[in-house]
Order: structure tokens, then C-alpha cells, then sequence
């Protein structure tokens, strides 16, 4: 019973602990959050294709990634990273933001 009970957390640590990466690594799209900004602030991605986004927070505060146009907000707690779904998108551009930082937490994907 508790070798079970160590294999089932360990297997749950491991799941927590893995990266989230696009289905394709050549689809992997990552954007940082230092200094209570996004880097890159622009994002190019094909468009009619559903993604997923890793948003990385290096800063020590939580960070919410929001966007209406793409309909997702994410609280990104300090130090830590999410997964973000997005799409399938229709060429254009789709801006998101910062909601504790908006002043200086701005970028877009942009479907092409």
C-alpha cells in the first residue's frame, strides 16, 4: 500500500513537473514575462491551427495573461509557468495583456 501510494505521487510530481510544449516542438511558442513585461511581445503563429502556449514568469509576482480576442485569462503565479490553449485562429491579430501590470504587460499574437 505505500510503495502504491509513493509510486501514484511520484507519477502525479512527474506530470506536474513536465513542460507545455505544442503537439510539433517546430510549433513551440514560449513567451516570458520579466520585469513585468512580455518577451516576445509579438507572436507570430499559423493561423487555423489550434496552440498551445507556454507563458514562463520570471518575476517573482503572479501575472494574469488575458486576452478577450483570444478568450483566455491565466494567473501565472512568480517564479512559474501555465499552458495556455489557443485557436484555431483566423489571420489577423489578436492583442493580450497583463491585468496586474497593463501598463507595461502588452503583446499580440498575430495569425498568419
Amino acid at each position: 500500500m505505500r510503495t502504491s501510494l509513493l509510486l501514484l505521487a511520484l507519477a502525479a510530481g512527474l506530470t506536474l513537473a513536465a513542460p507545455a510544449v505544442a503537439a510539433d516542438d517546430d510549433d513551440a511558442i514560449i513567451i516570458t514575462i520579466k520585469d513585468h513585461k512580455f518577451s516576445p511581445a509579438e507572436v507570430k503563429v499559423p493561423a487555423n491551427k489550434r496552440l498551445i502556449v507556454t507563458v514562463v514568469n520570471d518575476d517573482p509576482t503572479p501575472e494574469e495573461f488575458e486576452s478577450k480576442s483570444l478568450r483566455v485569462e491565466k494567473i501565472i503565479a512568480g517564479k512559474s509557468q501555465g499552458a495556455v490553449r489557443i485557436g484555431p485562429l483566423k489571420p489577423g491579430r489578436y492583442g493580450f495583456f497583463g491585468e496586474f501590470h497593463e501598463a507595461t504587460a502588452q503583446g499580440a499574437v498575430i495569425a498568419e
